[in-house]
């Protein structure tokens, strides 16, 4: 066995205690890393177990996406706060060809490597200038657009992700359904206004299903860009990237498509995970 094997076997043994681990913990949060590990794990044994030869850049890659997940979950649990300026791009819980044929490789790639990177550079650059190093008052201004601007592309893209999965129920479940029914009538009704809200953005910005701690009930609404035309105190619970980065390598300009073909990939899971911690927050009604 060769130098390069043996790291394999190592790197698939340590997948498997780091996801007996997390399995044991039972976490919800856990699972987009036993996901991730997953996939990952599955590239690992392609080459041990089809007993493919493995060049020097490809263990290189599987090296550092394994540590990229690594560095997720340590950062995650050594932190109660993450410093300013020291955001991460947090990894897919999903292979990028996961969603497809309804989301390409190609747009997962650039989507979340690029455009979603860009995010929580501009947001750390901001959060350093703020909070850190503010050399001159003058351009506070600029400095606090940045941080709206960067830090809701980074928050609502973290959403996204995991607002995604490839074996989605395709229907809301548990009680997001109910409070679906309960708020907007019946599932159908809702699907309907929030493609209908998904189609009126204009431009760049966002669909979304959010809980009102003020009214006590769901609503949607469009984000312009990502941080415009937000409804103040309200906590997103199902979000719908409609920027034409999210979909134009794959669908040009035929966003109704994307915006179909979306439901057939929306973790509702995961939707009713963050109802269910939103509900908690409900303020005396007004």
């Amino acid at each position: 066995m060769d130098n390069n094997q043996a790291y394999l076997q190592e790197l698939n043994k340590w997948a498997d205690e780091t996801k007996k681990t997390l399995e044991i913990a039972n976490l919800p949060e856990n699972q987009g890393w036993i996901q991730a590990i997953s996939d990952w794990k599955t590239n690992v044994n392609r080459y041990l177990t089809e007993e493919q030869e493995i060049m020097t850049e490809d263990l290189q890659v599987l090296h550092d996406e394994g540590q990229r997940i690594l560095n997720s979950m340590v950062n995650h649990y050594q932190m109660d706060s993450v410093p300013y300026g020291k955001h991460h791009l947090p990894p897919l819980p999903y292979a990028y060809n996961a969603l497809e044929p309804y989301i390409s490789e190609e747009i997962m790639r650039l989507h979340h490597d690029i455009h979603h990177k860009a995010y929580v550079d501009g947001l750390n650059n901001a959060e350093k200038a703020l909070y850190l190093n503010l050399k001159d008052k003058n351009i506070i201004r600029h400095w606090l657009r940045e941080q709206a601007f960067n830090g809701s592309g980074h928050n609502l893209h973290t959403i996204f992700w995991l607002n995604m999965t490839p074996k989605s129920t395709k229907y809301p479940i548990k009680e997001i359904k109910h409070q679906l029914d309960k708020d907007i009538g019946s599932w159908e009704k809702f699907r309907e206004l929030f493609t209908n809200v998904a189609s009126s953005v204009e431009g760049v910005g966002w669909a979304v299903l959010l809980w009102n701690p003020r009214s006590g009930k769901l609503g949607v609404q469009s984000f312009e860009k990502h941080q415009l035309f937000q409804l103040a105190d309200s906590i997103p619970l199902l979000v719908l990237d409609m920027w034409e980065h999210a979909y134009y390598l794959q669908y040009k300009t035929d966003k109704a498509s994307y915006i179909k073909n979306w439901w057939n990939v929306v973790n509702w899971e995961d939707v009713n995970n963050r109802f269910l911690e939103a509900k908690n927050v409900k303020w005396k009604l007004y």
